[in-house]
């Protein structure tokens, strides 16, 4: 009680306090101080020292050093979980008053791939926050995992492997095996997926996956071909710049390569073989209460994305 009457009298002791939760979540979504320096705006010895800070007003060790990741104590997860459940009950009761007014405010982090949040969920995000002046609207690009990473809403390409996160579809989507033209000239086309293991395949290094492994079929029926070739990256514009130089076959996702297709810079290889869908989804972290806002925005690309890729097939313009 008594501490109670003391933070009372000592607002800026409650608003250190208030930051102090605040830092030390985001130093729990990420995967090192350094990374949290980032996400913090502020150096990597600032961030440790403001840790030790902590650790010192809580007598207690929250984080172990010396790992290459970051690592909490069993001290520090349960704050990390305390604090996080704390946060979330201010943002639910953020919403319910704000939500009154009408009008949206507050700030959405949004966490997208390279190339679809460039191509097409930025410019998404820039008419939502022309609409809401009210709002700030984050969007972080990666081509990392979603793992211990601080966001409101993700965009993600397939079926996520984390099964705690709650998925919405916003489009449907497919990877397909593609070529030049040239290049099939040269080399011949495909007529099964086994043809590919004789083919220079530009192969996508993305996430933890077996990039080299590539699927075919459906649930009932699943096929797969372990391809190779001289060329790979995690930059699927450049493995894709590649193939329309004619360097090999690629497999890349129909909301890219369709344009292309269009224009005929590109041959659908195999497309009497079906492939596994990859349909485009936003992921919600558990059971985190979701800010109307966070709805909005949701409602707001559920709408539109499937109307721009529709445009960039009819007009040829793969972003």
């Amino acid at each position: 009680m008594e501490n109670l009457r003391r933070s009372a009298r000592s607002p800026v002791a409650t608003s250190t306090r208030e930051v102090d939760l605040h830092f030390f979540h985001v130093v729990a979504s990420s995967e090192t101080l350094t990374a949290a320096s980032r996400e913090l705006g502020c150096s990597l010895p600032v961030v440790s020292k403001r840790l030790s800070a902590l650790e010192r007003r809580l007598d207690v060790r929250l984080v172990q050093r010396g790992a290459r990741r970051l690592t909490l104590t069993s001290e520090g997860a349960l704050y990390a979980a305390r604090v996080a459940a704390i946060l979330e009950q201010i943002r639910a009761l953020e919403d319910a008053v704000t939500d009154k007014s009408g009008e949206l405010r507050g700030t959405v982090v949004v966490e997208a791939t390279l190339g679809l949040g460039r191509a097409h969920i930025a410019p998404l995000l820039g008419e939502f926050a022309a609409a809401h002046p009210g709002l700030h609207v984050r969007m972080q690009s990666s081509a990392l995992p979603l793992r211990r990473r601080e966001f409101d809403m993700a965009v993600h390409v397939g079926t996520p492997s984390d099964s705690t996160l709650r998925m919405r579809r916003l489009a449907r989507n497919r990877r397909m095996p593609c070529a030049a033209p040239s290049y099939l000239a040269e080399r011949g086309t495909p007529s099964r997926i086994e043809d590919l293991a004789d083919h220079d395949c530009i192969v996508l290094r993305e996430k933890e996956s077996d990039f080299a492994l590539w699927r075919f079929g459906d649930e009932d029926n699943p096929r797969q071909v372990r391809v190779r070739g001289s060329l790979s990256s995690n930059d699927g514009d450049v493995v894709t710049a590649w193939a329309l130089e004619g360097r090999g076959v690629i497999m890349r996702s129909q909301w890219h390569v369709q344009p292309h297709l269009d224009r005929g810079e590109l041959v659908h290889v195999l497309p009497h073989v079906p492939t596994p869908a990859a349909d485009i989804y936003v992921l919600l972290e558990g059971d985190r209460h979701v800010p109307r806002r966070v709805s909005a925005l949701i409602d707001h690309l559920t709408r539109r994305l499937p109307e721009r890729l529709d445009g960039a097939r009819r007009t040829g313009t793969p972003e």
